[in-house]
């Protein structure tokens, strides 16, 4: 009673959106009923009821409060909306019933709405990395026993997840990551030996007051009485005979194979966690020892550093290279032909027939973005470029690159492919390459499904005018 005093309208607030996030519609609506007001109101983080009820799946209290009046366009401190959460967490009626709703609304910020239009895939992500916690490893250890914590799996750099069975729409991923909480996966947190864990982060804008019934707060106590609510998430790599029991006992499940196009059916934001994980992983696996003496080295960091063992390894002193993950830079590139009408795109043998893509290649040591496009461009097809522009980039995990997307004008014509790296390479004009993305195209020709930088890219040059 003393709380309401103090600052009644806070608190009946956070009666809302607790019942929102536990799917107490008959106390929400009560609520609403004598104050109507407060339906878009927004906690600290700047989640609303609507968000609250999305996230933990409770279809019917969304569908109360949209016709209360909810406004399902408001986004988050971290920028996200209703429909974004519902799409993360795998709730496919409730995302439905919003998608539906939202057809045809202009979008609030239409600023945001065009750079979410332009991002590439696995560059999205749900989580703030948290490095300065990295070398916290007390805090580590006791996010790791935390109810509240989310695992994600992997063995031998697959991920684990689930199908979406029975929905074909393009607009909801094919498959998505198997979350699972410390109950989980303590068995294989003890085998040390055989078991890799990395911190990736913790989720965005998201209190543990949010997982309602799923995930209760640790201690029962207001949200914003706790000193740290943050949800942390992990990535936990098995070896093969760990993930084959693990199937055993879970066989709604399975460990994503192959890599590639496996890795493109997950949503935006599961993408850039997968992205992450992997990457990382990759890491671990082809860096057992350190490179500096050969000897054995220890993870420490949270994942994101290895110690020599070797006490008077010169890798202990001074900052090295070695000691960390490493990104291989790559650009990709569309040339423009001088008249500005025609794009250059080649092929690998090894690609699927018919299939042409932009050109790229890995950045040299000591070469710049510019002189690694115009090297790469002439060594695999002969033309040579002058001007060349960023425009966007692309983390690509497999094992660990970033794609450095660039237009490459072309200042000469003639194609003499190296036949090493590619079979072939040739002009093609832009209502060609039009008809490639737009699929209405009946020749044996196509380019990268639209998750690949290098569709992004072939579909930016499209937009560009001719007059270069």
């Amino acid at each position: 009673m003393a709380d309401i005093q103090r600052n009644p309208k806070q608190q009946l607030i956070s009666e809302l959106h607790n019942f929102a996030a536990v799917g107490d519609k008959i106390q929400l609506t009560a609520l609403l009923k004598h104050f109507p007001s407060l339906i878009n109101e927004t906690a600290k983080n700047g989640w609303t009821a609507l968000m609250y009820a999305a996230r933990n799946g409770h279809f019917e209290t969304v569908q109360v409060l949209l016709e209360k009046g909810c406004d399902r366009a408001v986004t988050n401190k971290s920028n996200q909306s209703a429909l974004d959460i519902a799409k993360f967490w795998g709730y496919k009626n409730i995302a439905n019933l919003l998608t539906n709703l939202m057809e045809g609304q202009e979008p609030v910020n239409q600023l945001t709405s065009e750079a979410r239009e332009h991002e590439n895939y696995f560059c999205r992500t749900f989580l703030d990395r948290k490095s300065e916690k990295r070398i916290e490893s007390k805090w580590l250890n006791l996010k790791q026993k935390q109810p509240t914590s989310v695992y994600i799996l992997f063995s031998n750099l697959r991920p684990l997840a689930v199908s979406n069975e029975g929905d074909n729409s393009s607009n909801y991923p094919r498959v998505r990551l198997l979350k699972l909480c410390y109950e989980d996966v303590k068995e294989y947190l003890e085998q040390t030996e055989t078991t890799t864990v990395i911190f990736l982060g913790v989720e965005l804008g998201i209190e543990s007051q949010v997982k309602g019934s799923i995930l209760p707060t640790l201690n029962g106590n207001d949200p914003d009485e706790d000193e740290d609510e943050l949800v942390a998430w992990f990535v936990l790599s098995i070896d093969s005979s760990a993930a084959e029991e693990f199937i055993q006992k879970h066989q709604d499940c399975y460990f994503v194979h192959p890599p590639m196009p496996a890795l493109l059916q997950f949503s935006e934001n599961e993408a850039g966690i997968v992205a992450q994980a992997r990457s990382v992983l990759a890491w671990h696996s082809r860096y057992q020892f350190c490179p500096t003496c050969g000897s054995a080295t220890k993870l420490e960091d949270g994942g994101y550093k290895k110690v020599c063992l070797k006490e008077d390894c010169s890798s202990h002193v001074g900052v090295h290279n070695t000691c960390y993950p490493r990104v291989d830079p790559v650009v990709i590139m569309p040339v423009i032909h001088p008249d500005g009408n025609h794009c250059l795109l080649g092929r690998k043998k090894r690609f699927h027939p018919g299939m042409y893509t932009c050109l790229a290649g890995f950045v040299e040591p000591g070469e710049t973005i510019e002189n690694a496009v115009r090297r790469e461009v002439e060594e695999e097809s002969g033309v040579k470029v002058g001007q060349v522009r960023y425009v966007s980039c692309q983390p690509w995990p497999m094992p660990s690159s970033l794609m450095i997307g660039c237009i490459a004008f072309a200042v000469s014509t003639e194609i003499k492919v190296d036949n090493i790296e590619i079979e072939d390479a040739q002009w093609f004009s832009r209502e060609q390459v039009m008809e490639f993305l737009n699929k209405k195209n009946q020749s044996a020709f196509f380019v990268p499904p639209h998750q690949a930088i290098a569709h992004q890219l072939i579909k930016h040059w499209v937009g560009m005018n001719a007059s270069l």
